[in-house]
């Protein structure tokens, strides 16, 4: 069920590798005429959910960092914005921030200064880029921006309104887990890691051991038990063989996308994406 007004300072408030809202047009336009509870396993920045604002969802995540983030928004937002006032744009402090999930007592950092700290990071280093290492560990470098956004407070109290005056709920885990119990004519959109189109393109890091293609298969076949179910889905992916493959047996639409992410700032331009349905 959609909202018929949507508050336009609902917003992504941080920036996600494979962010959605470029796609938003294409995407609002090949969804279901009508459907019940709104479901996203791989949130992310959020990008589909803002721009739908649905009365009834479930937002998950399998980066607890993330998923953090949204709960301290939702619960604790005011905490959050004074928090973040307190942050400075300098390097030596970036790092000095950025190593705190080197140490062992990480974990007993409060709820809202880990939540702070995500922002803080993902508004300051380089090309905005939610980055981890193979051990969990923030590892994008320092961007060198003048004059950050920091304190987005208009957006934030935006979207902890929208998360506590809908029935939104928020996981964090695996996403075939948020798609159990679901009923006929809910709506799942899938917008997971995408299948490399190179060995050189992968981009896994937004949460420690990627998402291989075995992970790619298992997604295939939790989308046709949701069709079994009666339960749309669309899936987000890149135009590759394997995909294709994968999906042959629903509804694949081919998309212009732009790719803001490559080392090389020339193979950045537009490239073919999927969007894969299981209804008209």
């Amino acid at each position: 069920m959609q909202k018929t007004e949507l508050n336009k300072l609902v917003a992504p408030f941080v920036k996600w590798v494979g962010g959605k809202r470029q796609l938003i047009p294409v995407i609002k336009k090949n969804l279901p005429k009508s459907f019940g509870t709104y479901v996203e396993p791989f949130i992310g920045g959020g990008a589909v959910l803002f721009s739908l604002q649905p009365g009834k969802a479930i937002i998950n995540d399998f980066n607890d960092e993330l998923i953090n983030l949204y709960r301290i928004i939702k619960n604790d937002v005011e905490a959050l914005i004074e928090d973040l006032k307190h942050h400075k744009n300098e390097p030596d402090y970036f790092y000095k921030i950025r190593s705190l999930d080197r140490s062992d007592s990480y974990r007993e950092t409060s709820d809202v200064k880990r939540a702070s700290r995500i922002i803080f990071l993902n508004k300051t280093c380089y090309n905005g880029l939610y980055r981890v290492n193979s051990a969990g560990e923030y590892n994008a470098p320092f961007g060198k921006y003048k004059n950050p956004n920091i304190v987005n407070e208009e957006t934030l109290r935006a979207v902890s309104e929208y998360l506590n005056q809908n029935q939104i709920q928020i996981t964090c885990g695996d996403f075939e887990e948020a798609t159990k119990g679901l009923k006929e004519n809910d709506f799942v959109y899938f917008d997971p890691p995408y299948d490399p189109v190179s060995k050189s393109a992968n981009f896994t890091g937004y949460v420690q051991g990627g998402f291989d293609s075995n992970a790619q298969i298992r997604l295939r076949d939790v989308c046709k038990s949701l069709d079994e179910r009666g339960v749309y889905f669309m899936v987000s992916n890149s135009d590759t063989p394997f995909i294709n493959e994968l999906y042959q047996d629903f509804n694949i639409q081919k998309v212009k996308a732009k790719r803001a992410i490559n080392s090389d700032s020339q193979k950045r331009g537009a490239i073919n994406e999927l969007l894969i349905k299981n209804y008209e």
